[in-house]
């Protein structure tokens, strides 16, 4: 059930509700105001952490680049059509996904893209976290000096209906890393919750590649093999767009 609507007081209220949540219809009574689930979907939007940078990306604005008989464009495109899948076929979607490839190829807008959507489609929780922010968090939980238990951490962690956990495999495969990693990953699983990753690092990285360790590698074996099972792999390919867009700017 949508919660009502509690309009900022800085702000004009709306003109079919006046702020109630509830459009009076002449001869017909009361319904529900449009305004609430724009209300919901904002504040939906704030809970799920995703960074400023990021808070315009849609799946409208991602541009597979290159000619499309070409293999960026080819591996850009059906990046942007899982993601349409997912959102389509969501909540009753098996899998999650993991967007690997190197930077700059629109890995975490397309993951964000879908957190959006879910929202507005289902109004569930989803959440995006950095990886190596989640586990600077996990870690400062450890200190008495601090108010936050691991639990108080972990728990939204477990719980969205949707979790983006961008940058996998971005700090050093330390034995906690892994545990760490293993826990949230196997709960969400086990909990039959869809968690979208992406990662810079490859099951195969070529010679020229940016990361030169494989997936496994920063992982670790059990927890690769864990991906396999849960998430549908999505390999991008290209040049960097930020790169591109610096060289094509004027000054």
């Amino acid at each position: 059930m949508l919660a009502q609507a509690s309009p900022n007081e800085n702000s004009e209220p709306c003109s079919l509700c006046y702020g109630t949540g509830w459009q009076i219809i002449v001869g017909v009574g009361a319904k529900a105001c449009p305004c609430r689930k724009k209300n919901q979907y904002e504040r939906l939007l704030e809970r799920a952490r995703i960074p400023l940078r990021y808070k315009d990306c849609s799946l409208e604005n991602y541009q597979p680049q290159g000619p499309p008989e070409l293999e960026p464009f080819t591996t850009q495109a059906k990046a942007l059509l899982e993601s349409k899948n997912f959102i389509r076929d969501f909540p009753g979607v098996e899998f999650g996904l993991l967007f690997v490839g190197e930077c700059g190829l629109g890995k975490t807008h397309l993951a964000v893209a879908i957190l959006k959507e879910v929202i507005n489609k289902t109004g569930l929780t989803c959440l995006f976290y950095d990886f190596r922010d989640l586990l600077k968090e996990i870690q400062e939980s450890y200190n008495p000096t601090t108010s936050t238990s691991e639990l108080q951490v972990l728990a939204p962690i477990y719980e969205a209906d949707v979790l983006v956990l961008d940058e996998l495999g971005a700090t050093k495969p330390t034995p906690w890393v892994q545990d760490t990693m293993t826990q949230i990953i196997n709960r969400r699983y086990n909990n039959k919750k869809s968690t979208i990753f992406t990662s810079n690092f490859l099951d195969n990285p070529s010679a020229n590649s940016n990361y030169g360790e494989t997936l496994s590698e920063r992982l670790g074996v059990r927890l690769r093999s864990r991906l396999y099972e849960m998430c549908k792999l999505v390999h991008i390919v290209g040049e960097d767009f930020r790169r591109n867009k610096l060289k094509n700017t004027r000054f």
